[in-house]
């Protein structure tokens, strides 16, 4: 039998292109606070951090800042009302997942992404129907880096962490990932930096398209 019995992913960037429209929600809080807006590709990157780098990246300001707060939750609004405009499933995750629940295998969701944002989009996206957890930002005491929010999963799919592969593109959700004892790949097509170091991040591998996930089952485990 495979060491690898369930497949747990992150949400953005690694199962979702959410970027456009995280890109186009911080582009009309820009516009309403009299900025100008900010090119795609350079949103792109920060896409799978959240709100708070999103805050960051577009107001040049941290979470001290007397003006973040308020900041970031008119984002969210903004981005709650544009959730699913033109989010996709990156190529390759639909067949990918089928293969995965062809094999007899449970498939999971552990994202930092808060569950008002995540159960909505999971649901837009059709991942509700065979997701065997989903874990958000918010369903643990910890988010990822931390280990309990993966630990948590794997109650979930009764799978035990040693038999888990999860795939990421942050390198929280590696550290999250080994911390619990499992297997983890970098997901190379999400939202990877420049100055990102995935080489670095300890990784059991890295992968450039969700289609090679199962071939990567199959020969490094």
């Amino acid at each position: 039998m495979n060491k690898i019995q369930a497949v747990l992913f992150d949400l953005d960037g690694t199962l979702a292109d959410t970027a456009q429209d995280l890109a186009s929600s911080l582009n009309i809080l820009l516009k309403e606070q009299g900025r100008a807006p900010i090119g795609f590709e350079r949103i792109r990157p920060h896409a799978s951090h959240g709100s708070q780098a999103l805050i960051s990246l577009g107001f040049g300001i941290n979470k001290d800042d007397d003006e973040f707060e308020s900041l970031k939750a008119r984002f969210l609004q903004l981005y709650q009302d544009n959730l699913c405009r033109k989010t996709q499933l990156f190529p390759g995750i639909t067949e990918t997942l089928e293969g995965i629940h062809a094999r007899g295998m449970p498939w999971g969701i552990v994202t930092n992404k808060p569950a008002f944002l995540t159960d909505p989009l999971v649901k837009l996206l059709g991942l509700d129907r065979d997701a065997a957890c989903i874990i958000s930002g918010d369903t643990t005491n910890n988010r990822k880096p931390h280990p309990e929010p993966m630990l948590h999963a794997c109650e979930q799919v009764a799978i035990p962490p040693e038999k888990c592969l999860y795939v990421g593109d942050a390198e929280r959700d590696i550290h999250a990932g080994k911390h619990a004892g499992m297997k983890t790949l970098v997901a190379l097509y999400g939202y990877i930096d420049d100055n990102d170091k995935p080489e670095h991040w300890g990784a059991d591998g890295k992968i450039k398209s969700a289609d090679t996930i199962l071939d990567w089952i199959d020969h490094h485990v």
